[in-house]
């Protein structure tokens, strides 16, 4: 697992312990005074116990290095000027500034690409020495090759107007992380848990792609998942303060996927969890013994031997070795990346944000995890759309009625009800991840007093009757119905997804139909009315909060295009909110 700030060897042949004096950086700030490369040349600059030769491009940093001034103090003495050295060639400003945000606020910055250093000057020397001293215990990575942090021997990083602070990428990284700080201080002090939401989710996100993001940024201790106010949340602990803020830091406010699978995140009240079972919904990476709630599978794995050599017992359940290595790898064509930032920063714009943060790794699931999200790699056979519907309400169900509430979570293109099975039926969705969430959110709801199950079938394709085959009208055909909900790409319905509930929200109603005609209606239907709401500033929307969900599934069934005037058709949907 991952180290805090990636703990690796160094990239040389002498320890982190093994620094250079600190006349070296001397010789460096001579040769930045004087703007000369003379010196150096004939003096060698060493980095990780070897010589660095003069770098080819010496005129840019000429005359960067000839606009660049500092004070100098007692050599070895706490400074707020931190010293980096053996830092990688295409490493950016922003990069440089992400080492120093989890100590405190950072207020200016110096690269100097060509002689593989760089200069952090934060608000104060208390700031300077926490951050010295933890990458004294841990060694810093850029990029993976390890850094090395100290002091520097001058007091102040001073730039005039045309270096450092006042350079535009400077500047950008120095601006967003002011931003965080500032985001940090009004939401109270750090802690090792975090609380993640994830908001918009189009695509399922699950515990292991939880895992494999978060533990790019430092070695992830435990993790639960739960759904609170019908939205999914986690809880993530790590080993130690400065991880987790330097998690929350570089992954709030970034798309999971793009447009849609927003984190959110703010420090826990929890200082520790306690997590009971290695399973999809939590895991405790410290102890992979832990059982998995299943009887079934504890047992299966009692007798195979060994469940402690499964990390993640689930991970094992679904073909996947473990949390460490769940199959994730090259970006499938066409599917939707994980939006975060990487190691090259190409993906800094997608929230407005110039600040790249940690260096991470682009991270794209792969078949296994694509297949969550309904996503096909090259040379994959395509994803199952179909799903087995069972233990349905023979009297109730019709393939009208499971269109509508199938149709909440995606495009149902065929439903099958089976002739000699009649509480079993197959939906096939028009998108693999749409079944997904059918399954997430439909799957053990109880309906016309039944709890239904909602499972992937084998099948590939719902096949019609042949014509002139006898059917009783089990078997229809979606996939021109002008119903679908999500048939315009990128519609904003995705964003409205949410699981059964006892208030539905209506849309489409007419402006000469008022409270009592809608709640009328739903009583007629069979429902209990506890209360209405019409949308203060958009009448044509309300909430209505019926008995239980289970009369919410019906009368969303009953209700959905019901015909409230000529020309309007009343839109049902599962709500958020309560009234």
């Amino acid at each position: 697992m991952k180290r805090p700030f990636s703990e690796y060897p160094p990239a040389g042949p002498s320890s982190p312990n093994t620094l250079p004096d600190e006349e070296d950086e001397d010789e460096v700030m001579l040769k930045i005074e004087r703007g000369s490369d003379e010196l150096l040349s004939q003096t060698g600059a060493v980095s990780n116990g070897s010589v660095m030769s003069p770098a080819p491009n010496h005129a840019d940093n000429n005359n960067d290095a000839k606009k660049v001034k500092l004070d100098t103090k007692n050599p070895g003495a706490p400074s707020r000027v931190i010293h980096i050295r053996n830092i990688p060639n295409e490493v950016t400003e922003a990069e440089i500034v992400h080492l120093g945000i989890p100590f405190g606020k950072v207020t200016n910055v110096l690269v100097l690409k060509g002689k593989n250093q760089a200069f952090l000057e934060m608000s104060d020397e208390v700031a300077a020495t926490t951050m010295v001293n933890y990458f004294t215990n841990c060694t810093a990575q850029l990029r993976g090759r390890a850094v090395y942090v100290q002091f520097s021997n001058h007091k102040e990083l001073k730039t005039d107007q045309n270096h450092s602070n006042a350079n535009p990428s400077a500047q950008a990284a120095l601006q967003a992380a002011q931003a965080l700080v500032n985001q940090t201080d009004t939401q109270g002090g750090p802690n090792t848990v975090l609380r993640v939401i994830v908001e918009h989710m189009i695509y399922p996100v699950t515990l292991d792609v939880l895992y494999q993001i978060f533990s790019r940024v430092g070695k992830v201790l435990k993790i639960v998942t739960f759904t609170k106010n019908n939205t999914f949340q986690a809880l993530i602990q790590y080993p130690d303060v400065v991880t987790a803020q330097a998690a929350k830091m570089t992954l709030d406010g970034q798309n999971i996927y793009n447009a849609c699978c927003t984190l959110r995140i703010e420090y826990s009240k929890l200082s520790n969890l306690n997590v009971k079972y290695n399973n999809d919904k939590s895991r405790d990476y410290t102890n992979p013994n832990l059982p998995t709630g299943d009887p079934a599978l504890d047992s299966a794995l009692a007798i195979g031997g060994a469940p402690g050599a499964l990390a993640s017992p689930f991970a094992a359940m679904h073909g996947l070795s473990s949390p460490l290595t769940a199959a994730y790898g090259a970006s499938p064509a066409g599917a939707p990346n994980l939006n975060l930032p990487n190691r090259t920063g190409e993906n800094a714009s997608a929230t407005g944000m110039p600040f790249t943060g940690m260096p991470l790794a682009g991270v794209t699931p792969t078949a296994a995890a694509l297949g969550a999200a309904g996503i096909r790699l090259p040379g994959q056979p395509s994803p199952n759309c179909v799903l087995l519907v069972s233990n349905l309400n023979e009297e109730m169900v019709t393939p009208d009625a499971l269109f509508t509430l199938f149709g909440v979570y995606g495009d149902v293109l065929r439903v099958k009800i089976l002739f000699n099975k009649k509480d079993n039926a197959l939906v096939q969705m028009s998108e693999p991840h749409q079944t997904q969430l059918a399954i997430s959110h439909l799957d053990k709801m109880k309906t016309w007093g039944k709890q239904i199950r909602v499972t992937l079938s084998k099948h590939q394709t719902v096949q019609l009757p042949k014509e002139g085959q006898p059917d009783a009208g089990l078997t229809k055909d979606y996939t021109n119905s002008p119903l679908h909900r999500f048939k315009k790409p990128g519609s904003k319905n995705y964003q409205n997804i949410y699981p059964p509930s006892a208030t539905l929200h209506l849309s489409n109603i007419p402006p000469t139909v008022d409270e009592e005609q809608i709640k009328d209606a739903f009583t007629h239907a069979g429902a209990s009315v506890k209360a209405f709401k019409f949308f203060p500033k958009d009448r044509k929307m309300a909430l209505i909060q019926l008995g239980s969900v289970e009369e919410a599934i019906a009368a969303l069934i009953k209700m959905h295009n019901f015909q409230l005037s000529d020309s309007s058709h009343l839109r049902v949907s599962f709500s958020k909110s309560t009234i």
